[in-house]
């Protein structure tokens, strides 16, 4: 375990090699926020697993944290049983999906009607129309693509997205799903993203 008592000196420690299996990080540093901590890691390519800590407790300030690529969000006051759950939870994620962006991997191309995703570049492009996603939207655009054709149930797809031990507001969903239709839906194309009343949601092509 490496210890930083400020933003500067984590985001320096952060890109050491070897890279740390996960950062926790609090939302108010005595020089930088966490959340600008956050993006700057993200900006400079770093996929780390990323958990904030903060007293922050309304939905717009858990949508900004995920936004700047926080995997996970605990509040406090929390218990350290709880914690180390949600490590032990984006530890197994990490695994899960470790190595499928590393050099010379085969790309995964997923495809629903004209909307198209790969998952080595984390390329989006729908009628060769590129878009571009925040790390959130993006996992939650895949997750759909994944199980389009079926009704996927709101848990989940929580689940998917924020991870087993994700214990926030499940709102958190609709707003994302929000954001994805702004980006993803056009008047001039079939709509994809179907809401199924009081179950979860669907990617499909709309039938005519």
């Amino acid at each position: 375990m490496d210890i930083a008592s400020d933003g500067a000196t984590g985001l320096i420690r952060s890109r050491s090699e070897p890279a740390p299996d996960l950062i926790i990080l609090d939302w108010n540093l005595p020089d930088f926020s966490g959340i600008d901590i956050c993006q700057r890691i993200r900006a400079g390519g770093i996929c780390t697993p990323i958990l904030m800590l903060t007293g922050h407790e309304e939905v717009s300030d858990r949508v900004t944290a995920l936004d700047a690529g926080v995997d996970d969000y605990l509040i406090k006051p929390f218990s350290i049983d709880e914690l180390m759950a949600r490590l032990r939870a984006m530890q197994r994620r990490a695994e899960a999906f470790s190595g499928r962006n590393e050099p010379g991997q085969e790309a995964v191309q997923l495809r629903v009607a004209d909307l198209s995703m790969d998952t080595r570049t984390r390329d989006v492009k729908r009628t060769g129309r590129s878009i571009q996603l925040s790390v959130k939207e993006y996992d939650l655009l895949n997750c759909l693509m994944r199980g389009s054709g079926r009704v996927l149930e709101r848990q989940e797809i929580m689940r998917a997205v924020w991870g087993e031990n994700f214990y926030g507001d499940d709102n958190l969903l609709d707003v994302y799903i929000r954001y994805l239709r702004k980006k993803v839906e056009s008047k001039d194309a079939p709509t994809l993203i179907h809401t199924v009343r009081g179950v979860g949601f669907i990617l499909r092509e709309e039938s005519n």
